[in-house]
């Protein structure tokens, strides 16, 4: 009962902070920021939504939306907000679900194996939320790099160059911690499964030959003929 208590928490823990990673870094604005510090008087930032430049000597920063979700954009940016808004809302729901199945919270006290099995439903969720959650934040991370580096190759500079920032970093590490807490909730907890209900069936069938042995002790010592007054008694008063 300890361990299982144990990995519930460390779950829980990871996919806390891991769906507040994930969201944190879908709605701010620093995916990509300029790697040229030296040569520059303010520190641009270009997020999923908006880009923001801030100034490095009064610190005032500007944010410019970009166009609406229906207008032309790289597909890069498309896709990156689709697998990211997944990624969130699978890892909030996940979090929700083992919050529920949690053995502190008063829900479903008396069914210990539904809350398990919520559990390992919250940890599936959590894994399927790590998937576009990597796949986002890499592919965008590794696109910037790509786009760098041949800039740098064919001896281009546009004056703003840019490398992956904070943002893209957190997208990560909220992914890896949905990977963790899920594969703690679905693997682990499914041992614990199998064994409370081995528990549950071996209570059963205590309880089950409990009461087929009180039946025949009190068959036994039961005379027949307080047995049929018995039932002439019930009869009468039924009548």
């Amino acid at each position: 009962a300890g361990m299982k208590f144990f990995l519930q928490y460390v779950g829980c823990f990871f996919a806390f902070f891991s769906a507040g990673f994930l969201i944190t870094s879908t709605w701010t604005d620093c995916w990509m920021v300029n790697a040229d510090d030296s040569l520059e008087v303010s520190t641009k930032c270009r997020g999923l939504w908006w880009e923001c430049v801030t100034n490095v000597f009064d610190g005032i920063q500007t944010c410019d939306e970009y166009d609406s979700i229906y207008a032309e954009h790289p597909v890069k940016l498309v896709l990156t907000r689709a697998m990211m808004i997944t990624a969130d809302i699978l890892s909030g729901f996940g979090f929700l679900f083992l919050v529920l199945g949690l053995d502190c919270v008063k829900f479903l006290p008396d069914e210990p194996l539904i809350k398990l099995r919520i559990c390992v439903v919250s940890g599936v969720m959590l894994l399927l939320a790590g998937l576009p959650g990597i796949t986002g934040s890499v592919w965008y991370a590794v696109d910037v790099y790509v786009e760098r580096s041949s800039l740098l190759f064919h001896n281009v500079f546009l004056g703003i160059q840019y490398k992956f920032g904070w943002s893209c970093w957190l997208g990560m590490a909220g992914s890896l911690g949905c990977f963790l807490s899920g594969s703690l909730l679905t693997c682990c907890m499914y041992l614990f499964r199998e064994t409370s209900s081995g528990r549950l069936q071996s209570a059963y069938s205590l309880r089950k030959g409990y009461s087929s042995a009180a039946t025949v002790v009190t068959n036994v010592h039961l005379p027949a003929s307080q047995t049929a007054t018995s039932k002439m008694y019930a009869v009468d008063t039924r009548v």
